[in-house]
């Protein structure tokens, strides 16, 4: 099961659907992401939630709009389980031309593009977003 491909498409379709807000079954890669997308001003904020009567968390993802325009406009995945794609600290692509951010999977954890190359290290190119 790819687990960040589930996260984006439950993304893409409430923000497509303009809801206000969306849940997803909670993992540490997934709330690294959205603590990226939040940092970076694609989403309001996130919560961690522990459903009733069970030891399973979820995450509350509270969608963020611009005057009625989803600020998510296109996020795609790039790394597929089939296909990875790693890249090197030097060839980290500027989405848009700066305008949007990539999230690699690093040795220093889950960081936007613009953190790993400050920080000098490649890794996974896991998604686009602008």
């Amino acid at each position: 099961m790819d687990v960040v491909g589930d996260f984006i498409t439950i993304l893409r379709n409430a923000s497509a659907s303009k809801r206000s807000a969306c849940i997803v079954q909670w993992s540490a890669l997934r709330e690294s992401l959205a603590s990226i997308l939040k940092h970076e001003g694609y989403i309001n904020d996130y919560i961690k939630e522990q459903n009733d009567k069970r030891t399973k968390f979820s995450l509350r993802i509270f969608l963020k709009y611009v005057n009625g325009v989803p600020a998510i406009t296109e996020i795609g995945r790039v790394s597929r389980p089939g296909c990875r794609k790693y890249l090197s600290a030097n060839h980290i692509p500027a989405i848009l031309g700066g305008i949007g951010e990539c999230i690699l999977s690093t040795s220093k954890g889950v960081l936007s593009g613009k953190g790993a190359k400050s920080a000098g290290v490649g890794g996974e190119l896991m998604c686009y977003v602008w």
